[in-house]
């Protein structure tokens, strides 16, 4: 089996990439049972890359029931040193206009607790650092990246995650307009959580699609005008991604993958032997 470098989560047809060359589909078994599909093994530019589809293929789990934990643990346990997380968005703001890309560095969370946001949810409490939660490297490798290629690029912005499946009403679009939020979705988190307690590199490539619907000269959105711009969105993430991903792969050294350090609260001999097993693959290099 080959392991990789970089993960992906996005969509199922991800590994179709230009200059994809696809190696193998892997089953991963994880302490949090399986990933939300097979992870394809594909080389692009020279870097081995698993691709995981978030949704499933054929897009059949919803943002609140996607495995999350299961599909960290399973680019991890593959050799995956960051994650790129290239996702569909409602912009919250005239200047993001659908078909801009975003690479944000802030999230606020508005999902409702039925997602585990945590690995440690038993017999050990941990606490990491939460502040910035993407890899500010990576988000610069991303952002250089977009410009270099003359892509409507927004290096900064901040992400309200949302539960759904449903959209946002005006009210709660308004809301979040008014806090300052910058563009929505409904995926970032927990991934970021995680990203940040398996000590990944995280970053999302965001891909606005519409205006949400707090626009009022625009059409509020709907599931047709997001894959419209979706497909037309599809081409330039696959040539950005291409470019960047060694640049990704040769990002080694970063505090992200300190992020554990300190983090854990329980004292060592106060955590059960089967604890430290099952978690080895996070907690190895971390607790004495």
């Amino acid at each position: 089996m080959a392991g990789i470098d970089v993960g992906v989560m996005g969509g199922s047809g991800l590994y179709e990439m230009m200059h994809a060359t696809v190696l193998e589909a892997v089953e991963v078994e994880t302490p949090f049972g399986r990933p939300s599909e097979a992870i394809t093994i594909a080389e692009v530019a020279g870097v081995r890359v698993g691709f995981l589809p978030r949704h499933g293929v054929g897009h059949r789990l919803s943002p609140t029931h996607v495995p999350y934990r299961a599909n960290v643990w399973a680019l991890k346990a593959l050799g995956a040193q960051s994650i790129v997380s290239i996702t569909a968005v409602g912009s919250l703001r005239e200047g993001i206009a659908p078909g801009h890309l975003v690479v944000p560095d802030q999230l606020i969370d508005r999902t409702k607790g039925v997602r585990p946001g945590t690995f440690f949810d038993e017999g050990i409490a941990v606490h990491v650092g939460f502040a910035d939660p993407y890899c500010a490297a990576l988000r610069g490798i991303v952002a250089d990246g977009a410009a270099e290629l003359g892509l409507p690029v927004h290096d900064r912005g901040t992400l309200v995650v949302m539960e759904g499946p449903q959209f946002s009403t005006r009210a709660e679009s308004n809301l979040y307009r008014s806090w300052g939020a910058h563009i929505i979705g409904m995926t970032a988190l927990p991934e970021a959580k995680l990203a940040r307690e398996a000590q990944m590199c995280y970053v999302t490539l965001a891909m606005s699609t519409d205006y949400d619907c707090w626009h009022e000269t625009e059409e509020d959105v709907t599931v047709e005008s997001v894959v419209a711009v979706l497909k037309k969105n599809s081409v330039n993430a696959q040539s950005l991604f291409a470019r960047v991903v060694g640049r990704i792969a040769s990002h080694t050294a970063c505090s992200c993958h300190r992020a554990m350090q300190g983090a854990v609260i329980t004292a060592p001999d106060r955590i059960a032997p089967e604890l430290r097993e099952r978690y080895s693959l996070l907690l190895d290099g971390v607790l004495p």
